[in-house]
């Protein structure tokens, strides 16, 4: 769209108001859909030429209609009573349309101009925010294909507003929470996001008995944890000195019987007789050692009683 051909147009309409050619609508059409421009003439007309930026487009006369540009370039037709529709609009549509009509004798019955603009529709909008300090800081972001796309961007509030034009970032601090709303807007089209955003300095109350709970329970599951190993290890303790208990007296059995009995001070010839040790290895025979010889006993003799004298 050319601003400066529209402004042209707006001054010269203020300095000459006698001039015949004026805007008189403005037609704002979104991308790939369809748009019609009609004039103010009622009923069918007998001639009636459309132009765009002075440049003929086509003419119905005596009801026959008459193309001077490429039908398939032009992607336009127009209606008995003289309105021009155009399909599949692109954005090289956008310009000013003129129409003039005439009367069967020649005579000029009407002549309109129409802005026609082609726009894009809005991308959607990205809401985010962040809390700093108990403060809501909250960003509205748009990606914008092309420069010559324009739109207002607002970003709302319960107790802020904030409103710009063409431009793709729009950000709002405020020291409130609560549903924060962005809207991304040109004439053909809308868009929005709605967000949600509580920042608060403390903790809630659900929020802090959820901790608590959170950390009682672990600590209690860390005791228990605990108990449970030591009781385990003590199991283990106690195993293992009963086994231990269970070897020491089996050895000592053993040790005892594997023990040789003492010998008495005052041996008795039946008693001077040792007793084979037993035998540590069954598969080797010790050989019996020699009987020691018997100690020979002295008789006494007998005392006489001394004769007196």
């Amino acid at each position: 769209m050319n601003f400066r051909r529209i402004f042209l147009v707006k001054c010269l309409l203020i300095l000459f108001p006698s001039v015949k050619c004026s805007v008189t609508n403005w037609i704002y059409t979104a991308v790939n859909e369809s748009a019609v421009l009609s004039i103010a003439a009622s009923g069918s007309v007998y001639d009636a030429t459309w132009l765009k930026d002075r440049k003929r487009l086509l003419q119905i006369k005596d009801k026959k209609v008459k193309y001077y540009v490429n039908k398939d370039q032009c992607r336009c037709k127009i209606l008995l009573n003289g309105t021009l529709q155009i399909e599949r609009v692109a954005k090289e549509d956008s310009g000013k349309y003129t129409v003039t009509v005439y009367q069967q004798d020649g005579k000029l019955k009407a002549e309109e101009d129409t802005m026609f603009i082609v726009q894009e529709p809005v991308p959607q909008p990205v809401l985010s925010a962040e809390c700093m300090n108990k403060t809501v800081s909250v960003k509205c972001e748009v990606k914008q294909k092309t420069k010559e796309e324009t739109f207002v961007m607002e970003l709302t509030q319960d107790k802020s507003k904030k409103i710009q034009k063409n431009a793709t970032r729009l950000e709002l601090h405020t020291r409130y929470s609560g549903t924060f709303r962005c809207v991304v807007k040109n004439q053909v089209s809308e868009k929005t996001a709605e967000k949600v955003i509580k920042c608060s300095g403390q903790l809630d109350l659900y929020l802090i008995l959820s901790i608590a709970g959170g950390a009682v329970f672990f600590i209690i599951f860390v005791i228990l944890l605990i108990y449970c190993i030591r009781k385990k290890k003590a199991e283990r303790l106690e195993d293992d000195n009963e086994e231990r208990t269970m070897r020491a007296r089996q050895v000592d059995n053993e040790m005892v019987v594997r023990e040789l009995p003492q010998p008495p001070c005052n041996p008795t010839p039946k008693q001077l007789r040792v007793p084979q040790r037993p035998q540590l290895q069954p598969q080797v025979q010790q050989q019996a050692l020699p009987p020691r010889p018997r100690p020979r006993t002295q008789q006494r003799t007998p005392n006489h009683p001394r004769e007196r004298p």
